[in-house]
C-alpha cells in the first residue's frame, strides 16, 4: 500500500497487534506516532524499529481514562505535525469474569479505556485529521461470541462498533472513512494472559485455516483499509479470523 507522506497514530502501539500496524504503516511509507500508556520502553523499541524503515517515529505517552492527558497529547501533535491522516484505535484492556464475579472497578476499568478513552481521542483527533483520512476501531469477534465471562470486554467492543457505523455516517462528508476491524484469536501477551489454554485449542479447531491469528494478520488488514484502495468502503466491520464462527 501507498501511505506516503501519510501521518498515522496508533493507539496502544507499544506491543502486540498495535505494534504491527505500527510497523506495518511505516513500511507502507507513513510516519508514526506510537502511543503508550505504560510501556515507555516497549514504545520506544517500536519507535527505533519504525526510524530503521526509514520513516520518523514519535512516541507520545497518555492515559486514555485521563482526558485532559488526551487532549494535551492532541495539542502535541498538532504542534509538531499540523494535521493527522490516519487513526487506528488499537489500545484496549480485557478482564474475563462472569457476571456474578464482576465488580465496578473492573467494569470501570474495562469501559474507561475501551470505550471513553477511544471515544474522547477519536473526536480530538478527528479535529485535526485532514479531509479524506481514515479511522479503524479495533474491535474482537467475542461481540458475535457466547463467552463465558466476557460480557463486560464483549460490551466495551459492542460499543466502538456502533461509534465506528455513526462516525462514518457523520465524517463522510469530510471523505474520512470509518470502519471497524474484529480480530478472532490473535496471539499476543493479552490473549495469553486471560484465554485459557483450553480455549485456544477450541479455537484453533474451530478455524478453517487451523490456527491463531499473528498479529501481522491484523495488521495487513487495516493496511489495506488506510490505503486508497479501500476508498469506497467505510462503515464496515471486517472479521479478520481465519473464517472462524
Amino acid at each position: 500500500m501507498n501511505l506516503k507522506n501519510k501521518i498515522a497514530f496508533v493507539s496502544g502501539a507499544s506491543r502486540g497487534i498495535g505494534r504491527a500496524i505500527a510497523l506495518r504503516l511505516a513500511r507502507d511509507g507513513a510516519d508514526v506516532i506510537v502511543h503508550y500508556s505504560s510501556s515507555a520502553d516497549g514504545a520506544e523499541q517500536t519507535v527505533a524499529d519504525i526510524e530503521k524503515l526509514g520513516r520518523h517515529a514519535l512516541s507520545v505517552q497518555a492515559d486514555l481514562t485521563n482526558l485532559s492527558a488526551v487532549r494535551n497529547a492532541c495539542a502535541s501533535i498538532k504542534s509538531t505535525f499540523g494535521a493527522i491522516d490516519i487513526l487506528v484505535n488499537n489500545a484496549g484492556y480485557a478482564k474475563y469474569d462472569i457476571l456474578n464475579e464482576v465488580t465496578e472497578n473492573d467494569f470501570d476499568a474495562i469501559f474507561n479505556v475501551n470505550v471513553k478513552g477511544l471515544f474522547f481521542l477519536t473526536q480530538e483527533v478527528s479535529q485535526i485529521m485532514n479531509d479524506g483520512g481514515r479511522i479503524i476501531n479495533i474491535s474482537s469477534g467475542i461481540t458475535g461470541a457466547r463467552v463465558p465471562g466476557g460480557s463486560a470486554y464483549a460490551g466495551s467492543k459492542a460499543a466502538i462498533e456502533a461509534f465506528a457505523r455513526c462516525w462514518a455516517a457523520e465524517l463522510g462528508a469530510r471523505n474520512i472513512t470509518v470502519n471497524t476491524i474484529s480480530p478472532g484469536m490473535t496471539k499476543t501477551e493479552m490473549l495469553m494472559e486471560v484465554v485459557p489454554h483450553a480455549a485456544r485449542e477450541a479455537a484453533i479447531k474451530s478455524t478453517p485455516l487451523g490456527r491463531l491469528g499473528e498479529p501481522g494478520d491484523i495488521a495487513d488488514a487495516v493496511a489495506l483499509l488506510c490505503s486508497d484502495d479501500a476508498r469506497w468502503i467505510t462503515a464496515q466491520n471486517v472479521k479478520v479470523n481465519g473464517g472462524f464462527e
